[in-house]
């Protein structure tokens, strides 16, 4: 599995979790089938789960005239996720890069609104952090 497999498995956890309201165990057992579970994919989505209040916090400060509760519930799990990463201290530009990649795969539709709306806020907080 590459990284960025691993941040998608990661995403959807973070998504079941906020979306279907979900306990982390039984989100993680509705993203994967008993055999094909993916230990890093997890380890992703830990990384907000374990550190919930304060990414959202983080989130929050970036959005300006914005709630963290409008935004769209996938690109609120990439944008959580991303934040996440930048701030347990992974590279900046690799969280932002993944988060637009996966944004791409599954938010965008067709038009980069998705794409240039997580990217700018993305950048925002990068800053922050």
């Amino acid at each position: 599995m590459s990284r960025r497999d691993n941040r998608i498995f990661g995403m959807q956890i973070i998504y079941r979790v906020d979306f279907d309201d979900v306990s982390t165990s039984e989100a993680i057992k509705q993203v994967f089938n008993n055999d094909d579970f993916n230990e890093e994919g997890v380890e992703f989505a830990l990384k907000y789960l374990n550190n919930r209040e304060k990414v959202d916090q983080i989130i929050e400060m970036a959005l300006e005239n914005y709630s963290i509760s409008r935004l769209n519930a996938v690109d609120r799990a990439i944008i959580r996720l991303a934040t996440a990463e930048m701030y347990l201290g992974e590279d900046k530009r690799v969280a932002i890069n993944e988060a637009l990649e996966i944004t791409k795969m599954f938010s965008d539709e067709g038009n980069h609104k998705a794409v240039a709306f997580n990217n700018s806020l993305l950048d925002k907080i990068a800053k922050e952090i």
